[in-house]
């Protein structure tokens, strides 16, 4: 065991309805979202805070806090040019951080 905080990849688990709204995408769709999973483990901050941080993510694809007044709660990592998305949080623990996705959806 550490004492020191923990960094990425970070652990990732799904609300159940969300692991099934994403098992129903087609395929394309959640190929896409299995990018945007990857790039939320592997983010060095998977709130991507600062200017430009979210230049790097593949075309498409851009993170933004859900609600602009809680700047640490849920966000929002839209895919597809903005035809879906996934709501998650990050739960910043020195144990055991993870990404919780509440909510996928595309259209």
């Amino acid at each position: 065991m550490t004492d020191e905080f923990m960094g990425p990849p970070w652990q990732m688990d799904w609300r159940f309805d969300a692991l099934a709204a994403r098992d129903a995408l087609p395929d394309h769709v959640r190929e896409m979202v299995d990018a945007a999973r990857a790039e939320l483990v592997t983010a060095k901050d998977p709130y991507f805070r600062g200017i430009e941080t979210d230049a790097d993510l593949p075309d498409g694809m851009w993170v933004e806090p859900a609600r602009s007044s809680k700047p640490k709660g849920a966000h929002v990592f839209y895919l597809d040019h903005g035809h879906g998305w996934l709501t998650y949080t990050f739960v910043p623990r020195t144990e055991d951080p993870q990404i919780i996705v509440e909510q996928v959806f595309w259209q």
